[in-house]
């Protein structure tokens, strides 16, 4: 029986003290088409379509000065969290983003290159960015500290995010699963399709939050050129 509600995240199976469910994140790559046929998939048309399609709203939004390929970055990084937050919706599948272990190490050290790159070869630009334009004299020190502490706080509004709509959407699962027991025929049957109807929800959430995870690492990106 299930002591914590909070003990569904919890990293239990392990062998030699090494924890196995975080091997649940390589799942994902099961589901990368594989080049086997001289025509191509209907998998593998959809895989293109959406890499071209990522691929041009990312390089809209880095700009013309960005580097070749700075893209596939941002690609990789939705299709990593994409097939961890889907993957976590099955059964028995451990869900690496509902940990801010993986979301905030993959948020830091991608802030911590961007302001160090913006800092070290666009100096000038980076200040320019802590006062907006049309800022009054008389608060320019306030959106100075309004702007830094802002840029400080990213990787942890990133990692945050996606580590809580996760936790939210398998904890109401988790509640309403385990009322079903105590309750009648119909009522199971209601809550079944309400479940079904929250699992449909939560599939769209899994896609959403890995496009606003990879879309705002794109926009602070851009800011450093």
């Amino acid at each position: 029986m299930m002591t914590n509600l909070f003990s569904t995240f919890d990293p239990s199976t392990n062998i030699f003290n090494i924890s196995l469910n975080w091997t649940s994140t390589f799942i994902g790559i099961l589901f990368i088409p594989s080049m086997y046929w001289f025509l191509s998939s209907r998998i593998n048309i959809m895989w293109n379509k959406m890499n071209s399609t990522l691929h041009n709203e990312f390089k809209t939004l880095l700009g013309p000065k960005s580097f070749s390929g700075t893209t596939l970055i941002f690609i990789s990084i939705f299709i990593l969290m994409m097939f961890n937050n889907f993957m976590g919706l099955f059964p028995y599948i451990f869900t690496s983003t509902s940990h801010l272990a993986l979301t905030f190490s993959i948020a830091l050290p991608m802030w911590l290159s961007f302001m160090l790159f913006g800092w070290i070869n666009h100096t000038n630009h980076m200040f320019m960015h802590l006062v907006p334009q049309g800022t009054p004299p008389a608060l320019m020190s306030f959106m100075v500290l309004i702007e830094t502490i802002s840029n400080i706080i990213r990787p942890g509004t990133l990692a945050v995010r996606m580590t809580a709509n996760m936790i939210a959407g398998h904890l109401l699962l988790t509640l309403l699963g385990n009322t079903g027991p105590s309750m009648t025929t119909n009522l199971t049957l209601m809550l079944i399709f309400g479940q079904m109807i929250l699992l449909t929800l939560e599939s769209t959430v899994a896609m959403i939050q890995a496009y606003v995870f990879s879309i705002l690492s794109t926009l602070y990106s851009s800011e450093v050129y």
